[in-house]
């Protein structure tokens, strides 16, 4: 009897601890996921929008009975929330594939406070990346719709195309950030379970 109840106190002791090996190292496969997913969604971003251009011949006035045409392009570098778009979203993308090699490497790089700066590295990301995208948006419903009190012309009804792969790109920025975001969260919530393991361990 004796040694079933050393058996049982010892079972209770030790097998937390490869359940809680499986827990870091499937949080540690979602990061890699998220990591990922948030790598492709900001080069897309930057991509499309970086090689979006469109030309289409317009009409922009009447010679007697002729129209006079000419050939119009719209580029994302004629609107500087574009380009801040682009700037943004490349800078995002090469935090993202730095941070991937630093999470593949991870067991390998034993930095103090790593965690930490990778954290805020990322929150640096979420704010830089939403307001590249919040800039872009509004950019792009100025030229979905136009603006009757200031004059400005809609531009999405002779560039659909233009239009349709910016619409693209912003999509697939703001995906960018809610990736980043949860990897944001996720890595905060972990940083916390380890310092309180800590804690309980010492």
């Amino acid at each position: 009897m004796a040694g079933e109840d050393v058996e049982k106190q010892e079972g209770e002791v030790i097998s937390p601890l490869p359940k809680a090996n499986k827990g870091k190292e499937r949080d540690r496969w979602v990061l890699l996921a998220l990591r990922l997913l948030a790598l492709f969604a900001t080069v897309a971003a930057t991509l499309v929008m970086a090689l979006n251009e469109e030309t289409k011949t317009v009409t922009v006035g009447v010679n007697g009975a002729q129209p006079v045409r000419q050939s119009v392009s719209a580029k994302f570098q004629q609107t500087p929330s574009f380009v801040f778009f682009v700037v943004v979203n490349a800078i995002a993308s090469f935090h993202n594939l730095t941070m991937l090699l630093l999470v593949l490497l991870g067991e390998k790089i034993t930095i103090k406070g790593l965690g930490l700066l990778m954290i805020l590295a990322d929150l640096v990301m979420v704010l830089l990346v939403t307001a590249g995208s919040a800039a872009a948006a509004a950019m792009a419903e100025l030229g979905k719709s136009g603006n009757s009190h200031a004059r400005w012309n809609k531009i999405c009804d002779k560039f659909d195309s233009y239009c349709d792969r910016g619409g693209g790109a912003l999509m697939s920025s703001y995906a960018g950030v809610g990736f980043l975001l949860s990897l944001t969260v996720i890595s905060i919530v972990n940083l916390y379970k380890n310092q309180a393991a800590t804690g309980q361990s010492s």
